[in-house]
Parts: structure tokens; C-alpha cells; sequence
């Protein structure tokens, strides 16, 4: 909101935007006149009649000083350019900054939430007084004096304006004092681990605040945590304790209202899947329109722990960690040497990029075990003790509610795992996730998508994992979903829990042998949507990396679809990684040796795919001519342009794909008839053998490119 942006700059005393209070000063005279008088009006017009719920006092006094000027402006007006000294329309100029100002300054009153009111209580009374000082000191000034023709009447007014702005002293109201400490009251209750009491909350925000129900209350909580996400350093009171107050209304908005939703949440609901088909769509959009600055210059991806080298270019942690283990010494992107190893934590882009996810409802958990990261606030122990209270009101509901109000509790859990690991902590230690499971094979859509969703995100923190694998069913429970979900919403979701799961090596083998994971994964993959289908071929992705899984991929069907998948943009580097890796066991090669189209769409990765893609291309390639007998690497060997596309690689590939492409031109080598069919690839391979390693790695997904982490869009 630009009023909110240029009342930000009045608070940390800064200038205001000239663009915005400057305007006027390159028109004419008489224009400047209508400017200041269209100012004025909108400060007292419309919306700005009604006193806000704080501040009442202090906005009244204000717009009724503008509309003494008013009276002024409206003189100066009748009185025409002709009438009016040229001196004057300095001062003029100099109002109209001020007229502007307070305009600013009332419509941020108006639009803020009551308890943003309070909290800013004492700043926002000093910005009143400010202004009134400001108007005493231009009319101090003010050379009315010129004017002969202003009537006796607009001097004596303006007059005792000047009078009154002068003597004015800094009101803070008292009752709206009172209702802060009432307010800080609370917040120090659960400080100190005590509840306060059901009345005593009822009576202050339902009775004097006027939050009276579930929307007012959410509109209080989304106010506050919009300043969160906007906190600049000097904001007061800081963030931790903005959480504490955010985490005291979500477990207010509970006790006092219980799982009303007024046709709220659940009429909300219906009428976005009626207009948009999918809720998921506008969410999908966003990583269409991912700020090209949040992406890491490697892998293409939204950054989760930027860093920055040496030549100053920043980085994903993970990908430019992976470029220096494979022995490079360059900056990937300027090819200049890098100085040093030591990569250095972009705190500010990952603190923008934090907000980019929080306003776009994307989710966003730096790494967990990373010591550089750095939170923007911890959370208060005020804030704890709130939101574990509202978690165990969120579970009681789960548990002993009604049909419809463990359906609103399903929902509720959702959003408040969706962002905070200490968040998804406390649900889970409440005991949510085997009450969620029950809610899985549900007939009520809502209930199933939501619950579905609400364990997605609580997977998201590493400690929750075991605690979903742990419930006898779930795994299973979700698998459902994933078959025979109401919602395309759901199906997806289920298959992102499924990839979330299995980003733990103990879980990939139990997923697998799931009865009919596998095929569900894959038939997302053939007929999902985008999103659906990236969801689907990472979770495979996973499953792949067990050498125990390789015959059940085979026998489901998915290694068929996963060939299938290399002709299609967006999943075919991580299909590619998948068959890499399934080619390295002896059933699993002559699986992809039977798929007609194997060759021809890895070579096609080979020509066209991302750096990450060739590696995992000329891997399996070499794996089949390794493993899967003469007739395949005959198919190898003679599939379209093999000789130059090997040579490029040779030259222009990362470290691994270089190794592996070396690797493969000595298979052909000891083919019978190829040093005709590759002489050209002599310059090449010398190349190739003098820089890379000629051991082949053995561990089983060592020489394959790992996808990384992806996190899934969700409400």
C-alpha cells in the first residue's frame, strides 16, 4: 500500500517520496491552488469522516485544522491568481507537503488493525504531534499580511489555528493506553506459563475491541504478520514479539469462537474450486513468475540458502557446494578463479526471497542443521507457550468435535503448519497426526484435502516423518488418497507427502512396497498435471535411490513411464536420474534395454538438457553399454549425431558429465568397427583423459545428479 510505504519513511524521520509530495511544483500556479485543495478535501471526505477505532481524538483534531485550511485554500481560490503575491506560492508548496502528509497519515490510522493501533500507540500520537507543530511553524510564516483583500473572518480563523497548533501538547489517550498494558497483560500471562482465563479474553476483544468474530479475528492476525514480513530493524515492538501477539489472537480466535466459519472458510473454499477448477492453480503459477534474482544461476531454482563467493555472485549453498567438491576452481558464472573457498551467507536476499514465499503462500524452511542460518526473530517464550495452547484446542476439536468442526480444525492445522518447524512441532506433539489419518479416507472432499495437506506440511520438519511412518495406516491412508483422492488437489498433495517421506533412506524401501504407490506415482506422472507431475517424478526420483526398489519400479509400470518422461520439459532431468540410477542393477538395464525410446530420449537429454540432465543422461547410456550386452550398445552407438554430442560433452560438461562421457568413448572403442564411426572424438578424448577421473565411481547413486529439495506449494 503506498500510504503505508510513505508513512514508513515518516516513521524512521526520513523524507517522504518527492516523486509524491513534489509534484505540483512544475505546474502552474493556479494548478498548484486545485492540488492543494483536492488534498484537503480527501483528508476530511468519505472514509476519513468515520474516526477510527484508536487515535480518534488525535485524527479529529487533525481534520479539523485541514478544514480551516480548506477555508483558506477556497479564499485564495476566489480570489484568483492575480490576487495572490508570488511569494505566496512558496508557502503554498511547502502546505501542500504538509497537507499531504497528513493525509497519509489519517488513512494509515484508518486502515491499520486495532491491535496494530495499540501497539503503535505512542508512536503514532508523536506523528500527530509532529504535524501540529509543523502547521504552527508554516503559519508562524504564512505572509497573509500581502493578501489586503482576505477576509477579517479566514485571518481570525487561521489565527487561532496557528494559536492552537502552537500550544497543542502531545495526547495520548488514556483508555487507549490502558488498553495496551491490558494487552502486554496477556502476552506476559502465557510469559509466564499461566492461561488467562476464557472471560477475561471474551471481554476484552470481543466486548471492547469489537473483534467479534472469526473474520475480524483473522484480519487482525493477517495485519500483523504483514508488518512481520515487512519488520525493517527499528520497528517497535520487534518481530519476536509481534509473534507473541499473532500466536495470542490464533489461540483467541479458537477458544472465543470456536470452528464457526460462517460460511467462511468452507463456502470460501467452494466457490475457488467453482472458479478457478483447481485451488492449486494460481499457487502453480508462481513458479512461472519466480524473480529471476531468487534463482540460483545453476540449478534455475528458487534459492533456500543463497550464498555469496568470492567474485561476489550468489548462489544456491547446495549447488555451488556441489560445483567445488567436483573440483572446480571458477566462479560458474563469470568463469573468473575464485580468491577462496569460503562461501558467506546472503542474509538479505534470503530475507527477500523469505518474503516473496511468505506473500505468495509458498513455503519456505532454511535448512535445518545449516549454523549459518540466521532466523529473522525466535520465537518469544510468549509465543510458544500461545500457539502449543492453540494446538492442543486445535487437536481437542480434531479429536471429540463434530463432523463439520473437525473438518474447520483440519483446515485451521494446515495453515498454522505451514510456516515455523516449531509451529509443526507442537501440532504434532499434540497428537494431530493420527487424529489427521482419520480424516484421510473421508467422503467429505474438504476434510480430505485439508488433512492430506495439513500432513504434507507437518512432513516438512524432519522430526515428523518418523511420527507419520510411525501410525499404524497412515502411509497407507495417504497412498489412498493418492489412488482415489476427490480433489486434483489432494492426489497431488498426497504424492508431495510421498516425496517429502522419502527424502529419508529407511522409508524409501516401506513406500515402495505400499500397494500401489508405485503405479499411483506413475500414473500422475502419465496424466497429472504440472505441478502434479514434478510431485510424482521427484517422489520416484527418491524411491530409485534404493538398489531395493529397482524390481518394484520394473513391475509397476514406471520405468516405462519414466522413458516416457524424457521428452517432456520440466521432468525429464529428474527421469533421467531416476533411470540412471534403476540401470545400475542387472534387471533393472535390461528393463530400459527392452524400452524402445530409451535411447533416443536420453540422447535427445544429451542435446538439449540442462547440465544436471546430461549428467544423468550419459550415465545411464554408459550403464546400458556396460551392462546391457552388444544389442544395446549397438543401439547406443548408433543413435543420430552420438560422435559429435559425446565431443561437445567432453568439452563443455561438468566434471562428472566429462568423466562419464570418457568412460562411454572407451566402450565404443573396444567396439569392433567404431574407430571409423568416432575418429572424430581423437582431440576429444585426449582431452577428456588428461583431465578427468578415470576410476568410475561405485557407490550406487554416486554419478548421479541429485535433484534439489523442492518445496511444494500449498494454502
Amino acid at each position: 500500500m503506498a500510504s503505508a510505504a510513505i508513512f514508513s519513511s515518516l516513521r524512521r524521520r526520513s523524507s517522504p517520496s518527492l516523486e509524491a509530495f513534489l509534484a505540483p511544483v512544475d505546474l502552474p500556479n493556479a494548478a498548484v491552488l486545485e492540488a492543494l485543495r483536492a488534498v484537503s478535501l480527501s483528508s476530511f471526505s468519505g472514509k476519513s469522516k468515520k474516526a477510527p477505532f484508536f487515535q480518534g481524538k488525535n485524527s479529529r483534531s487533525l481534520i479539523r485544522k485541514i478544514s480551516v485550511i480548506s477555508v483558506l485554500l477556497d479564499a485564495l481560490i476566489d480570489l484568483g491568481i492575480s490576487g495572490i503575491p508570488p511569494t505566496l506560492f512558496l508557502c503554498l508548496k511547502e502546505l501542500y507537503l504538509l497537507l499531504y502528509r497528513s493525509k497519509i497519515l489519517i488513512d494509515y490510522v484508518n486502515g491499520s488493525s486495532k491491535l496494530w493501533l495499540l501497539l503503535q500507540n505512542h508512536s503514532i500520537s508523536g506523528h500527530f504531534h509532529d504535524i501540529n507543530q509543523e502547521i504552527s511553524t508554516l503559519f508562524d510564516v504564512f505572509p497573509l499580511s500581502e493578501i489586503a483583500t482576505l477576509s477579517e473572518d479566514v485571518r481570525e480563523q487561521i489565527d487561532l489555528l496557528r494559536r492552537q497548533s502552537r500550544e497543542s501538547k502531545l495526547l495520548i489517550d488514556k483508555r487507549d493506553e490502558c488498553s495496551r498494558l491490558k494487552l502486554y497483560y496477556f502476552l506476559n500471562e502465557f510469559e509466564n506459563g499461566r492461561i488467562p482465563e476464557m472471560n477475561e479474553l471474551y471481554i476484552f476483544f470481543v466486548e471492547k475491541l469489537g473483534i467479534c468474530d472469526v473474520k475480524s479475528c483473522r484480519s487482525e492476525i493477517e495485519f500483523l504478520e504483514e508488518q512481520i514480513v515487512n519488520h525493517d530493524g527499528d520497528l517497535e515492538p520487534c518481530a519476536s514479539v509481534l509473534n507473541g501477539f499473532v500466536a495470542l489472537l490464533r489461540y483467541c480466535r479458537f477458544l472465543l469462537f470456536r470452528f464457526e466459519d460462517g460460511d467462511g472458510d468452507l463456502g470460501k473454499w467452494k466457490r475457488r474450486v467453482k472458479a478457478n477448477g483447481l485451488i492449486s492453480r494460481e499457487i502453480a503459477d508462481t513458479f512461472v513468475t519466480i524473480p529471476k534474482d531468487f534463482c540460483c544461476p545453476i540449478s534455475l531454482e528458487l534459492m533456500h540458502n543463497p550464498v555469496i563467493v568470492s567474485t561476489g555472485q550468489t548462489y544456491d549453498r547446495s549447488s555451488i557446494a556441489r560445483w567445488l567438491e567436483e573440483g572446480n576452481s571458477s566462479c560458474p558464472k563469470t568463469g573468473q578463479m575464485l580468491v577462496h573457498m569460503k562461501l558467506v551467507p546472503n542474509r538479505a536476499l534470503r530475507n527477500l526471497i523469505l518474503q516473496w514465499c511468505v506473500a505468495n503462500g509458498i513455503p519456505y524452511d532454511p535448512p535445518e542443521n545449516s549454523a549459518d542460518v540466521c532466523t529473522s526473530a525466535p520465537p518469544s517464550k510468549a509465543a510458544v507457550e500461545a500457539t502449543k495452547a492453540t494446538a492442543a484446542v486445535l487437536v481437542e476439536e480434531l479429536a471429540n468435535g463434530t463432523p463439520r468442526a473437525k473438518t474447520v480444525a483440519a483446515w485451521e492445522i494446515r495453515l498454522l503448519a505451514k510456516t515455523g518447524r516449531e509451529n509443526r512441532a507442537y501440532i504434532a506433539e499434540a497428537g494431530a497426526i493420527p487424529l489427521l489419518k482419520l480424516l484421510l479416507p473421508s467422503a467429505d472432499a474438504f476434510a480430505q484435502e485439508n488433512s492430506v495437506t495439513a500432513l504434507l506440511n507437518l512432513s516438512i520438519y524432519d522430526k515428523n516423518k518418523s511420527r507419520i511412518m510411525e501410525v499404524e495406516g497412515c502411509l497407507g491412508a495417504i497412498v489412498g488418497v493418492l489412488r482415489n483422492g476427490h480433489t486434483t488437489e489432494a492426489r497431488e498433495n498426497s504424492a508431495a507427502t510421498l516425496f517429502s517421506l522419502s527424502a529419508v533412506h529407511d522409508y524409501k524401501k516401506e513406500i515402495a512396497r505400499e500397494d500401489g504407490a508405485v503405479e499411483a506415482l506413475a500414473g500422475m506422472l502419465v496424466d497429472g498435471t504440472a505441478r502434479g507431475k514434478k510431485d510424482a517424478v521427484t517422489a520416484l526420483f527418491n524411491l530409485s535411490t534404493h538398489p531395493e526398489n529397482c524390481a518394484r519400479m520394473i513391475e509397476s509400470g514406471a520405468v516405462r513411464v519414466l522413458v516416457g518422461a524424457l521428452e517432456r520439459e520440466g521432468i525429464a532431468e529428474e527421469a533421467a536420474g531416476a533411470l540412471a540410477l534403476i540401470v545400475r542393477q542387472p534387471i533393472g538395464v535390461e528393463a530400459v534395454g527392452k524400452e524402445e525410446s530409451a535411447v533416443l530420449g536420453l540422447t535427445g537429454m544429451l542435446r538439449c538438457g540442462t547440465p544436471r540432465g546430461k549428467e544423468n543422461a550419459v550415465a545411464a547410456l554408459l550403464e546400458l553399454c556396460k551392462s546391457g550386452g552388444a544389442a544395446a550398445t549397438q543401439r547406443v552407438l548408433k543413435a543420430p549425431a552420438m560422435a559429435s554430442l559425446l565431443q561437445s560433452l567432453l568439452f563443455t560438461g561438468t566434471k562428472r558429465a566429462r568423466r562419464k562421457a570418457a568412460s562411454l568413448a572407451r566402450v565404443f572403442q573396444r567396439c569392433e568397427n567404431t574407430s571409423l564411426q568416432f575418429g572424430g572424438l581423437g582431440l576429444g578424448y585426449a582431452f577428456a583423459r588428461g583431465n578427468a577421473v578415470a576410476a568410475i565411481d561405485t557407490s550406487f547413486a554416486a554419478d548421479v545428479s541429485m535433484p534439489l529439495s523442492i518445496s511444494v506449494p500449498v494454502l
